[in-house]
């Protein structure tokens, strides 16, 4: 059964926790990327208010099932560096999804591999999850490799599959099954 409470996720290098009114500077310091506020649902008018919406709406993610939306922190400090989130859209198919980001300052450090390893090892051990995919742009080296490093297969490429902005994009489709699980005697 899916969780009805966010949990909190470790390893090692990071936590996957909910967001807290503390993160308001790092949703801040996206609003200017130039991808993040295109492809996600970061404000790109970067003020505080903005940014507490923001933080509402992930914790709204669990209320309405869309899905879970984490804060990637520091395991040290609790700093958050970014945001993973596992999506439920087609959990009734067994399928469900995950994307992320990290602030531009944060990145180059192992925190999305981390939180990726984390995210996907508690993802695949839920009994509804029989799938997990992800979708990355080819031009996205960074987050593809990490994928591919976390056991993500890259599946085919996906033609014009999203809007980014005004414009629609090709995707790489990367999944991670479960390991296999033993046969049910009937």
């Amino acid at each position: 059964m899916l969780p009805t409470v966010m949990p909190v996720l470790q390893n090692g290098v990071v936590v996957l926790r909910p967001f807290e009114d503390r993160d308001v500077p790092l949703v801040q310091s996206v609003a200017g990327d130039d991808l993040i506020p295109l492809i996600t649902t970061v404000p790109a008018g970067g003020t505080r208010k903005e940014a507490l919406e923001y933080i509402a709406r992930q914790h709204e993610r669990l209320c309405t099932g869309a899905g879970y939306s984490f804060a990637i922190a520091e395991a040290d400090t609790g700093q958050a560096v970014g945001q993973i989130g596992l999506w439920l859209h087609s959990i009734y198919d067994g399928r469900a999804s995950t994307g992320y980001w990290i602030a531009p300052q944060y990145r180059r450090r192992g925190y999305l591999r981390a939180a990726l390893q984390a995210l996907t090892a508690w993802a695949l051990a839920l009994e509804e999850v029989e799938r997990l995919e992800l979708y990355v742009e080819p031009w996205n080296e960074g987050s593809w490799r990490a994928a591919e490093l976390c056991g993500f297969v890259r599946e085919g490429l996906l033609r014009s599959w999203q809007w980014v902005g005004a414009e629609r994009r090709d995707m790489y489709m990367y999944s991670a099954l479960p390991d296999p699980r033993p046969a049910q005697s009937a």
